[in-house]
């Protein structure tokens, strides 16, 4: 990987882990409770696993950041700003359509959804997991405008996927 490579992968980490801290703090504050973060083996990785009302969700988490931050240089911001999650004001979005051409989670594609499944798979087996308990993959996406230090998210609840 060439330095460029790795820096543009690092930038899209840091907008990545901040964009997972984030979702992570809306559910805490509705309800949820987090088992795990970041539950990573070569074949997937899930970004949360959390509970609510008895039922296991597995949340991947798409992050954008919005079209004005695009043309700054966003490593920048992430790496001098030190952004904490307690800085963004969450903004919920409702709705299904988009009027950005790209969404966070059209990303969601198929060979990500077999290994997401997979790595589901491994951790209910590896934690023991009744193989009668309820759980549900969700999608949140969020996105981040880094200036106005808002992030507006949309749960995705109980995906089905065709894998």
């Amino acid at each position: 990987m060439s330095d460029m490579d790795t820096k543009k992968y690092s930038e899209k980490r840091r907008i990545g882990n901040i964009g997972e801290d984030i979702v992570a703090m809306f559910l805490v504050k509705q309800g949820y409770r987090i088992l795990d973060r970041n539950y990573l083996k070569k074949w997937g990785e899930i970004d949360l696993i959390l509970e609510i009302d008895n039922l296991i969700r597995f949340v991947e988490v798409k992050t954008q950041v919005t079209r004005e931050n695009k043309a700054k240089d966003v490593s920048r911001n992430v790496s001098r700003d030190c952004f904490t999650v307690s800085d963004f004001q969450m903004l919920v979005s409702r709705e299904t359509l988009d009027d950005d051409i790209y969404r966070p989670e059209d990303n969601v594609h198929y060979w990500k959804q077999k290994r997401l499944i997979r790595a589901i798979e491994t951790y209910l087996m590896e934690r023991n997991i009744d193989e009668n308990k309820e759980w549900q993959i969700d999608v949140v996406t969020v996105k981040i405008d880094f200036p106005n230090k808002t992030a507006i998210i949309k749960h995705i609840e109980n995906v089905v996927f065709d894998v």
